[in-house]
């Protein structure tokens, strides 16, 4: 309800914020139209909305999610989310949902990324592959830096595009790539070391404290039939112990449980890539990871602090809010 004095001055407010906001007058033209100065026109505009006569209303057009993403993002704390829409029926179909968030993904970097950036860059996973593929080469510079930030997992057919994908998006953002030229899982701790004092291997490693964004998949414990056919996975035994302790999922090869706490194993003494340590340092993590198969490892690396944007399907952004009230183990 307008004030007393605002109310006697209802005509005049009205009149300005009608010139304003239907005619696209300007506020000099008003202030001379209605002989006043452009202060105190400012000044009614102002208080037509303070008074509640100009009202702003944002109409989402189809297909965008900002309610949602705001929803996600405060639940979990989270810094950004971005929500792509996947139809229900579709929820399970690992080619609609990597389409959607890879062409989601490509469209935030594209925005987001600054020239000065040094992106981390995980292994090869088929959600950072849909990202990278959907981008646009650039007429000028897009990041400083592409890091690898952990060695090659698998046989040599999932190495070679880990290496591939490190190029492509080196070459749409025009930024000079660091590879890191070593496995990511190793026989022992002492085969680790011992590979960590090759001079080229640790001046990578030593970049990864310089990080300005770091763009993650998030693996689940149990991993897809397309992982375990390009050979880009673990051997058996490491996954069956891995579950056995309770792992839901990584990043990096640090892997979690459903609480996000990192599980304790020998594998973290045999791997070669980013430490827990480093990566939560990095100002801004990006996970890019969808569909039901990954649900939990997705909640898991949100709760534990893995990432802090968020990339996904709207079907599994409405499965995190279903969750977020239950305890992380259940």
């Amino acid at each position: 309800m307008p004030t007393r004095d605002a109310s006697e001055r209802l005509p005049l407010i009205v009149k300005v914020s009608r010139l304003y906001h239907e005619q696209g007058l300007r506020q000099p033209e008003i202030a001379a139209r209605l002989n006043m100065s452009q202060s105190r026109v400012s000044r009614l505009l102002k208080e037509g909305v303070s008074e509640g006569i100009v009202r702003t209303i944002v109409v989402e057009p189809p297909g965008l999610f900002s309610a949602l993403e705001d929803e996600v993002r405060e639940s979990y704390n989270l810094r950004d989310v971005v929500v792509a829409g996947v139809a229900v029926e579709d929820a399970g179909n690992d080619s609609q949902v990597l389409n959607a968030i890879g062409a989601a993904g490509a469209r935030y970097l594209e925005s987001t990324m600054l020239p000065s950036d040094h992106v981390g860059l995980s292994s090869w996973s088929t959600s950072l592959l849909a990202l990278v593929e959907a981008m646009s080469p650039r007429s000028m510079r897009t990041a400083e830096s592409i890091v690898q930030v952990i060695g090659g997992v698998g046989d040599p057919r999932a190495q070679v595009q880990a290496t591939r994908l490190a190029e492509r998006l080196g070459r749409v953002t025009g930024a000079a790539v660091k590879y890191f030229p070593a496995p990511g899982v190793v026989a022992s701790k002492e085969v680790r070391d011992s590979l960590l004092t090759d001079p080229q291997i640790s001046s990578v490693r030593d970049s990864w404290s310089e990080l300005t964004m770091a763009l993650v998949g998030i693996g689940s414990a149990e991993p897809s039939p397309l992982l375990v056919s390009s050979g880009n996975t673990l051997p058996e035994a490491d996954l069956t112990r891995l579950a056995e302790q309770g792992a839901v999922g990584d990043v990096c090869l640090n892997f979690f449980d459903a609480d996000g706490v990192h599980v304790e194993s020998d594998l973290v003494g045999r791997t070669l890539g980013i430490d827990e340590a480093t990566l939560k340092a990095v100002p801004r993590r990006v996970g890019v990871a969808g569909g039901p198969r990954k649900l939990a490892a997705i909640r898991a690396a949100l709760l534990g602090g893995w990432c802090d944007v968020l990339i996904t399907d709207s079907n599994t952004a409405r499965a995190l809010l279903d969750l977020r009230a239950q305890p992380a183990g259940a």
